[in-house]
């Protein structure tokens, strides 16, 4: 199923969604008026509770498609074109309200509907200039530039909410108006799949981080070179008014802060919904998927997603992700799966991106939630190492970050972010810029490889490089030659790959020299060679051995013992890395040097390891 034809079948189950030809806007103010016209008040709409108060959401007319020229709503819109007044006063504030002034009389005209023939009287009356200095009770300049509605002042119109918009004679006139603007352009929409009244434009897209606050566009021709066989604008993508109402109505209510439909992953914005006929299903299945990749993303942005998750959270949910986390096989979750949700419910992803006017679309999914879960389970257990990275389960951000300069999030590579998040999503490879991305900052920090960045080599080689398991979860058998199998969390010593070995044994110089002189080196053997050492460890391991003599000979002096056990490790390590011809490895491939720094990161964690263990026997004799 196409973007498109997905997102117009979500919008027939989003409970409460806006009726064909409405959209939900943000709405800050109501005026109220009088029968002949005057204004009573103004009510201030938006609701407190963060750093300022903010606008609600309303049903109303869909917006206008606006550009350079002038366009504006039916009976509502922002402050310059509904009154005349705006925080920035120019020359075509007067003209954007007069526009609204003509537009409204012509539709209107005729109508006897009270709501209607009131507001008509408001736009006689009304008088911007004279209005600058004598505003109605209730106004405030807070209120300039942001969009207001307009209602009867008569008890069931307020006691119930019933805006002039929401007038069955204002529906209907609104109803006409949209039809008139569609005469002529029946054409076959593919969607439907049947003759349709063609979308000229279609309604803006608002909500995606980083794009226009006037919103965005999906499908858009405004140049001659998009289009095709002389047809204009919307007739090029022939997609039917409704349709693209209804697409672009799910998209803006999906894309809201807070409607537990969306998240952000560097540049860009991720909305995700659940196909399933029950709304309870639904319901529990989107709550399932934002704390399970809720992970994905920083505090900050978790905190108003796990609020809304938390709305729906169960017993059941917390159990089924307790489950994936501590990496349980599938076929322990299909019966916690199928209790929850029931069997094969369908999840779409999109990743959406702006530039400019438009919207560029990293990517879309279609799974069955089982399928995530199963990946992402695999993700974890892919990512785990020894000893863990202070938490249980890092943050996919916290990944992230060790792939950027100075470990910035603006410096994060917004298509390696959601290449590596799809992949997570289907269990497909790892992009291989992960790889180079890891080994590139390793090299120029000089050799700072930590709990995450081992995580994230470890995980590239298992997916990547047949270092992890089988598709059907089995052990993959080592190779006697190669000795290529799965890699371990920890330590591996029968890991004979010569990346690991020769990091083992560039951690064990390292320990050599640390042990020798202390740790108030100026330059220690990790600063001067450790980039260099990963990619040529024949030029440089040879230098290493010989400066690693004169640390051995004075550590033989002072501690002995420690000496002699790391004369026996490198021996140990040396036998079965060094070839039969005794020419050890020139280069070392991208896989190898990652092979290296895992295992320089294991060695140097094991010293870390008896160190502390040493250090406990001590106290308990003590």
């Amino acid at each position: 199923m196409s973007i498109i034809s997905a997102l117009a079948e979500a919008y027939k189950h989003i409970p409460n969604a806006p009726q064909l030809g409405f959209s939900q806007q943000k709405i800050s103010a109501v005026f109220v008026l009088q029968s002949d016209g005057s204004v009573r008040e103004v009510r201030d709409m938006r609701q407190l509770g963060g750093k300022k108060p903010a606008p609600i959401p309303m049903s109303v007319p869909i917006p206008p498609k606006r550009t350079s020229g002038l366009s504006c709503s039916f009976l509502w819109d922002k402050t310059p074109y509904a009154v005349g007044l705006t925080a920035t006063p120019n020359e075509k504030t007067a003209q954007q309200h007069e526009y609204f002034v003509d537009y409204h009389k012509k539709l209107l005209a005729g109508s006897d509907d009270a709501g209607l023939q009131a507001f008509l009287a408001f736009l006689d009356r009304w008088n911007p200039e004279e209005r600058q200095h004598t505003m109605p009770l209730g106004w405030s300049d807070e209120l300039l530039d942001s969009n207001i509605v307009f209602i009867l002042d008569q008890a069931e119109d307020l006691n119930h909410k019933i805006y002039l918009h929401d007038r069955p004679a204002a529906e209907a006139l609104w109803a006409r108006a949209q039809a008139a603007g569609t005469e002529g352009a029946l054409r076959f929409c593919p969607i439907v799949g049947d003759q349709a009244a063609i979308a000229p434009l279609h309604p803006s897209i608002k909500g995606v981080m980083g794009g226009q606050s006037s919103g965005t566009s999906l499908i858009s021709y405004n140049k001659d070179a998009f289009t095709s066989y002389g047809h204009e604008q919307g007739d090029n993508a022939q997609i039917s008014q409704a349709v693209a109402e209804r697409y672009t109505g799910a998209l803006n209510l999906f894309l809201e802060r807070g409607s537990g439909h969306n998240m952000r992953l560097a540049d860009t914005t991720l909305t995700f919904w659940a196909e399933a006929s029950e709304e309870e299903v639904r319901k529990r299945a989107e709550a399932s998927y934002l704390l399970l990749f809720s992970d994905a993303l920083s505090a900050q942005e978790t905190k108003d997603i796990k609020e809304t998750a938390e709305k729906e959270r169960t017993e059941e949910i917390d159990r089924l992700l307790g489950y994936v986390r501590k990496g349980k096989e599938m076929a322990h979750l299909d019966s916690e799966v199928e209790d929850l949700l029931g069997k094969d419910i369908g999840f779409y992803i999109l990743g959406l991106a702006p530039n400019a006017a438009r919207l560029v679309v990293r990517f879309f999914l279609r799974r069955s939630f089982r399928h995530i879960v199963e990946n992402y389970r695999q993700f974890i257990e892919e990512m785990r190492i020894e000893p863990p990275a202070g938490l249980p389960y890092p943050q996919f951000c916290q990944y992230l970050l060790e792939t950027a300069l100075l470990r910035k999030r603006e410096n994060v590579n917004p298509h390696l972010a959601t290449e590596w998040f799809q992949a997570v999503l289907t269990g497909q490879p790892y992009p291989q810029a992960l790889l180079s991305a890891i080994l590139t900052r390793i090299a120029r920090e000089g050799g700072k490889v930590n709990a995450l960045r081992a995580a994230i080599l470890k995980a590239v080689l298992m997916r990547n490089y047949g270092r992890g398991k089988k598709a059907d979860g089995s052990q993959i058998e080592q190779d006697k030659d190669n000795r290529k199998g799965e890699l371990k969390a920890m330590l591996d010593m029968q890991c004979h790959e010569k990346g690991y070995l020769f990091g083992r044994l560039f951690a064990v110089y390292e320990q050599m020299q640390s042990a020798a002189l202390g740790r108030n080196v100026n330059a220690t053997i990790k600063d001067k060679f450790y980039s260099s050492a990963m990619v040529q460890p024949q030029k440089i391991f040879s230098v290493l051995e010989r400066n690693s003599a004169a640390h051995q000979a004075k550590l033989r002096k002072e501690r002995t013992g420690q000496a002699v056990n790391l004369d026996k490790l490198k021996s140990d390590i040396l036998s079965i890395a060094t070839p039969k011809d005794g020419v050890w490895p020139k280069t070392f491939t991208p896989e190898q040097q990652a092979l290296f720094s895992l295992g320089y990161y294991h060695q140097r964690q094991e010293f870390f390891k008896k160190k502390s263990d040493s250090q406990i026997e001590t106290e308990e004799q003590e």
